[in-house]
This record gives C-alpha cells, sequence and structure tokens, in this order.
C-alpha cells in the first residue's frame, strides 16, 4: 500500500527521489585514486626539491652572474657617452660660431658693395704708383698726380674691397671702416710726424 502510495506521489512530482549516499562522483567531481599525489610530494614532479623548475630556476640566475657587466664597466661605458656628448656638443659650437662668423663677412661685404658703388675714384689713366703698407707686405695703387696731392693731404683714402685697392673719399673710407674696420687700408694725416724720416708722400 505505502509503496503504490509512494510512486503515485513520485509520479505526481510530490516528492523527489531519494539519491544514494555513496553515489559516485564523475569528473566534475573530486578527483580520487592513487594516481594524484600532493604537490611537493614525491622525487620525479615538476614542484618537488629535485625537478625540472629547481634546476631552471638556478640557471638564469647563474648566467646572469656569468654574461653581465662590472660596475667597472658600467662607469667606464658611462664616462665614455659624457666625454662623446661632450665633444658632440663643443664640435657643434664651433660649427656655429664658424657659421655666424662667415655670415656676418658676407653681410658686411654686401653693405660694402652697396657703398663703394659709383664712388671709387680709381682713373683708367692713373700712372703714379703710391705705395703703403698692408699687412706684412708693401701695396701699391696707381693715381694721378692731382689724386696724390690729394690722398698724401688726408682728403682721399685707399680701402680694400673683393681683393682690390679703391680710392675714395675720406668720408666713404670712414664709413667702410664703420662697418668693418679691415676695410680701411690708408687714410694719411697730414699733421702726424713722419716715421723714421719717410715722408708720406714718397713715391717709389
Amino acid at each position: 500500500m505505502s509503496e503504490s502510495l509512494r510512486d503515485q506521489l513520485l509520479k505526481a512530482g510530490l516528492v523527489k527521489k531519494p539519491v544514494p549516499e555513496n553515489k559516485p562522483q564523475g569528473r566534475s567531481g573530486r578527483p580520487s585514486g592513487p594516481q594524484q599525489r600532493p604537490p611537493g610530494k614525491g622525487g620525479g614532479g615538476k614542484g618537488g626539491p629535485h625537478g625540472g623548475n629547481a634546476r631552471s630556476g638556478a640557471a638564469p640566475g647563474q648566467a646572469q652572474k656569468g654574461g653581465g657587466k662590472s660596475q667597472d664597466e658600467i662607469d667606464l661605458a658611462k664616462a665614455y657617452a659624457l666625454r662623446q656628448r661632450a665633444e658632440n656638443q663643443e664640435r657643434q659650437r664651433v660649427e656655429r660660431e664658424a657659421a655666424e662668423r662667415a655670415r656676418l663677412k658676407k653681410e658686411r661685404r654686401q653693405k660694402l658693395g652697396t657703398l663703394f658703388t659709383g664712388k671709387a675714384l680709381n682713373a683708367a689713366d692713373a700712372d703714379v704708383a703710391r705705395h703703403f703698407p698692408h699687412g706684412s707686405k708693401i701695396r701699391r695703387v696707381y693715381v694721378t698726380a692731382d689724386q696724390l696731392s690729394r690722398l698724401n693731404a688726408g682728403e682721399l683714402a685707399v680701402v680694400q674691397h673683393n681683393g682690390r685697392y679703391l680710392l675714395v673719399e675720406r668720408e666713404i673710407a670712414l664709413a667702410a671702416q664703420a662697418i668693418d674696420e679691415e676695410a680701411l687700408v690708408l687714410l694719411c694725416d697730414p699733421d702726424a710726424p713722419a716715421e723714421d724720416d719717410v715722408p708720406a708722400d714718397l713715391v717709389w
């Protein structure tokens, strides 16, 4: 009677079928059996004291110790890098200064060219050589007799531009000197005493 009542209740879904207490678990359950060993136990596992990880763990340390650079080598490399950087900076500084000097020189030459345009008094028929010292040599410019007199009186002057000696008025020579001191080559002072008893108007 009770059995048929229980069957009826099961069929009606009013009660659940009892589950045996000693039912073995599947794959998702806790693994059991002699194949599983606790970690760290046994001599052949990867986690054991004599396993592969223990040996491979010592190898990187030994390689780093043997192949790494010493502190002296590191300091030497740093010092070399600092010296290279200082040399590069010095070379760049020298190059910048040279470029700036070249730029200023070109600018002065252009200004002098503009100043001397149409101002040179060199005569094609000049036949008098007026000598003067320039640098470490004696140079000369050809002038007329009237120009020689004015040149020795300080009314005219000699300037240099693009490798040529130009005869110009005193004011032009002073303006050229303001642009570039080396442009003025000869400007006589008639009141200055003669040096070594050599007259300023000496013609060789």
